[in-house]
């Protein structure tokens, strides 16, 4: 039997009603609260700082969920750790010394994790998977929300699932985008 973990995102909230949305998926049975951080550079729009996680923070106890959708993860790895961040994410396309990301996350005191974009094959994190706690595949292109699901992202998924049994790796897959109770 598959386990599941609930990871709502924040960036279609209704900041006005932050508090309560946030309550309102507790409520639901969210098991983290998932933050999409873009820097207007790695992907084209520009979304949540580490006020925005310090916020949530004092709202909810619930594991916060921060993927930095970024350029330069390692200097801002620091300011959402200290901000309250549980597991920061960082994209493989965009660390180059993946080995040192992983260690500054965890020197922080917070759980890592890899991001694959779609068009980033799955083998590219096969040699960091026994260092990370997650694996985020991401099933859309990273940086609007409202898209829809890439069915092409499935055997990705199968794929990571297989590189996780195969390195021995405690890793969870997530997958972000487009995500509905059809798929």
């Amino acid at each position: 039997m598959n386990s599941f973990t609930l990871c709502p995102s924040i960036l279609s909230a209704d900041f006005a009603r932050l508090r309560e949305q946030i309550q309102e998926v507790e409520a639901a049975g969210a098991d983290w609260i998932h933050v999409d951080v873009m820097d207007g550079h790695f992907v084209p729009n520009l979304t949540m700082g580490p006020f925005i996680v310090e916020t949530i923070r004092r709202i909810t106890q619930l594991p916060i969920d921060a993927h930095l959708m970024v350029t330069d993860p390692d200097r801002m790895i620091p300011w959402y750790a200290a901000a309250g961040a549980t597991n920061l994410s960082v994209q493989i396309e965009t660390c180059p010394h993946i080995y040192r990301t992983i260690q500054v996350i965890r020197d922080a005191g917070c759980r890592p994790g890899v991001v694959l974009n779609p068009g980033t094959p799955a083998e590219a994190i096969e040699e960091v998977l026994p260092l990370v706690d997650v694996v985020l595949v991401m099933t859309v292109n990273p940086g609007f929300s409202g898209q829809t699901f890439i069915p092409a992202m499935l055997s990705k998924i199968e794929r990571v699932s297989r590189l996780i049994e195969k390195t021995n790796s405690q890793a969870q897959i997530q997958v972000d985008g487009g995500n509905d109770a059809s798929n």
